[in-house]
């Protein structure tokens, strides 16, 4: 190296070293300010009144045919009001049925559903719809696909090989059946940040945990540290974003450049779960599972020839064990050593994760048995297989704490577990002062930190669910930015709304059935979606019932709100969305009749086409055609290959955690649609039951809109669909109404 050469490495590394240490002393300056503790969201939530609507307004409203405003209606009228604008007409019953079954259990409803609401005039005949929906089991498979889109569900570790996880879809269930029970949302929390520490008994509560683990993990490793850092990581910014709606991944590296979090805050969030065991097997029995598994396996082991087999094997597998772990390195050795329930957090992860290296396989332990003891093996296995031994106890992916570790994390310069700078004890946000309380360094740290989270108190944890119940409900979140609450996300376009919400939230005993029911309970729920909508609902619906006059000012109206208000972040009507890919399955499945209603188990594998396999591994064809047939929610969720069919629909990249899906409008989409396998074969379906059920072809056409579309079709319609049929196939004309905008949007 010349000395020109070395004079610009030598400055260069003296720059590097400059910028650290800038970098260092910046990190120790960094302050938050008062205007930083100001922020909205980071205040108390406090009720605010109910507006009171003048009687201009519900003049307006009365014209428009709804006269029952609720307090929710008051604070969304207000601020119409005070632009000028006024509600939009309602939706047809038949599209408010179609959008609340879509909304609530991510499945149109079926006619005998739809008669029934459309002949039921009583005053309560929404409310009784409401409540059935709610009470319905595939409500917590819709819902509990939103949470698992938050918390980075797969059935896969994810990186090169993408290991199978045999046991992830216990978490999934978990989500499922603690929706359904209406559980309340603060307990709901603390599961999953500390079941095992708050409710050690409660298999639900261990199982919870697995959303700290249930993310990517490179299983192959050559540096176990880095990969139990990148674990810790992962379960501190999942906690951070979902919880609290906070980007503190930022400052994993340097104090967070836009919002008010200092790199020492995020370690010492990290610091509650430095104690974790990351637990992959734990056995997670029922009280009468783990009493049957126990007498099968008693009476097992009971006989001759299976005790024989294992007392002529355990010598041989011993040896075997322990020269294999002589191969290991100090500190594998040494984890194996310790027994269990005195190993170190650190320790119990390198003995699971070294488990396999240390396995004596079937092939070694015959290699190693001598002449006369294979042969009598060979007579006591054959005699043993006569047998059936119990099957695996069920287990999960959960936390467990180690005692002996503190509840504190090194501070990394950069991020870089090799660069450790002072050492940071549990602690909370700086930048919620006024709320924080000083950990107990004597308590059990995670349970600490899901109790900060979960109390009422916490001005986050409420707005943020909130918000994300409406996100679902109306299209977008009173806050545009659903995971991002900090001075950088989207202000709250009704800010007293939402804190009214929460407190309704909080006083309700963290019910989130009790909060769908407010919302969707709305008149701002159950209003018209498009312009086109409102022009059409006049014209054609309930002429009796309305003049020209009353008609020409609604239209008006609506005319006036798009100019205003174009993007409806006042809601002035309904927001019409693209369905998600499961939905869409979902309804080819439920109109086909071919729907599969079981609920919960392991992942189903229905078929691929082979150009979406190539290169990939670990998909077999489930052999029972049934099981093709399940929601989607229950098909096997790989990191490395998104089933086609909802990929093509914005599957999110279970990676990272989604708080709000993409809608885009692409070309595969459309092809998808018109020549995937999952549409052809419900063509086939439906027409097969339009001509066993209708036998004229106006009736046909009059059932297949029906079931497809969930309205009756109209004049000019029955037309079309005449002359398409004069030249087409019936399966075709199923075909066409699988592809109209109607059947994959929710208006």
């Amino acid at each position: 190296m010349s000395r020109p050469q070395l004079a610009v490495v030598l400055m260069l590394l003296a720059l590097l070293v400059a910028t650290g240490r800038t970098a260092w002393a910046a990190a120790r300056d960094f302050a938050i300010t008062a205007t930083d503790r100001a922020h909205w969201a980071f205040q108390p939530v406090k009720r605010p009144p109910v507006p009171v609507i003048s009687k201009e307004v519900i003049s307006n409203q009365s014209a428009g045919g709804r006269t029952n405003h609720s307090s929710l209606d008051a604070f969304l009228l207000a601020k119409l009001h005070a632009a000028g604008l006024t509600f939009s007409p309602p939706a047809t019953k038949e599209t408010q049925l179609r959008r609340l079954s879509l909304d609530l259990i991510g499945l149109p409803p079926s006619l005998v559903e739809l008669d029934a609401f459309l002949a039921d005039t009583s005053p309560d005949a929404w409310a009784k719809v409401v409540d059935r929906l709610l009470a319905s089991p595939h409500y917590g498979e819709r819902w509990g696909r939103h949470w698992l889109d938050l918390a980075r569900y797969a059935d896969t570790e994810g990186f090169e090989h993408d290991v199978t996880r045999p046991n992830a879809w216990r978490y999934r269930d978990y989500v499922v059946r603690s929706l359904n029970a209406d559980k309340p949302y603060d307990r709901f929390v603390r599961e999953q940040i500390a079941g095992d520490e708050l409710w050690p008994a409660d298999r639900d509560a261990l199982i919870a945990t697995g959303f700290n683990l249930i993310g990517p993990d490179m299983t192959d490793s050559s540096d176990q540290i880095q990969r139990r850092l990148n674990t810790l990581n992962d379960m501190t910014d999942a906690t951070a974003s979902v919880f609290l709606g906070q980007t503190m991944g930022c400052a994993r590296c340097h104090d967070h450049k836009f919002e008010p979090i200092a790199q020492r805050d995020y370690f010492a969030l990290q610091a509650f779960f430095m104690p974790a065991a990351f637990k992959r097997e734990t056995l997670v029995p029922t009280l009468e599972e783990r009493a049957a598994h126990e007498r099968a396996l008693k009476e097992y082991e009971s006989r001759p020839a299976v005790r024989e087999l294992a007392a002529l094997e355990t010598p041989y597998r011993e040896k075997l064990r322990a020269a294999k772990l002589a191969k290991q390195p100090p500190e594998v050795r040494e984890a194996h050593n310790t027994p269990p329930d005195q190993r170190t957090a650190a320790q119990a992860n390198l003995a699971f994760e070294s488990a396999a290296a240390v396995v004596v396989t079937e092939k070694a332990l015959l290699a190693a048995l001598s002449g006369a003891d294979k042969e009598r093996r060979r007579e006591l296995a054959d005699a043993a297989k006569r047998f059936t031994a119990p099957a695996p106890l069920p287990a999960a992916l959960t936390l467990a704490t180690s005692n002996t570790v503190p509840a504190s994390a090194h501070l990394l310069n950069r991020g870089d577990y090799n660069q450790p700078r002072d050492l940071v004890p549990a602690g909370f946000p700086s930048v919620l002062a006024a709320f924080k309380t000083k950990p107990d360094s004597a308590s059990s740290p995670r349970a600490q930190l899901a109790n900060w989270i979960a109390s009422p108190e916490n001005p986050l944890t409420a707005r943020i669910i909130v918000n994300r119940v409406w996100q679902h409900h109306f299209g977008r979140g009173l806050v545009a930015t659903p995971s991002e609450f900090g001075k950088h996300g989207a202000k709250p376009s009704h800010p007293e709304l939402l804190d009214w919400l929460a407190s309704e939230f909080v006083a309700g005993g963290w019910s989130l059935k009790k909060l769908h029911r407010l919302m969707v309970m709305s008149e701002a729920y159950r209003l018209s979606s498009v312009a086109a909508d409102v022009r059409r609902l006049h014209s054609n619906t309930q002429p009796a019932t309305r003049s020209t006059e009353t008609s020409q000012s609604l239209l008006t109206s609506a005319a006036t709100a798009e100019k205003v208000d174009p993007e409806n972040r006042l809601l002035w009507r309904m927001n019409r969305l693209r369905l998600e890919g499961e939905l869409i399955r979902d309804s080819l499945l439920a109109v086909s009749g071919r729907l599969n209603a079981k609920v919960g188990g392991p992942g189903v594998f229905p078929p691929i086409p082979a150009d979406a396999l190539k290169g990939s591994k670990g998909w077999n064809t489930s052999a029972d055609a049934r099981e093709h047939e399940r929601r989607s929610l229950y098909i096997f969720a790989k990191r490395n290959l998104r089933f086609p069919f909802l990929e093509v629909f914005d599957a999110p990249d279970s990676n990272l955690t989604c708080p709000e899906r993409g809608r885009s409008t692409t070309a595969p989409q459309s092809l998808t649609l018109l020549n995937a396998d999952e549409v052809l074969t419900a063509s086939r379906a439906v027409t097969a039951r339009l001509e066993r059920d209708a036998k004229e072809p106006r009736e046909r056409v009059a059932l297949a809109y029906r079931l497809i579309l969930n309205r009756p079709p109209t004049d000019r319609e029955h037309a079309v669909a005449a002359q398409f049929l004069a030249q087409s196939p019936l399966t075709e004309f199923c075909r066409a109404l699988f592809n109209l905008n109607e059947f994959v949007y929710a208006y």
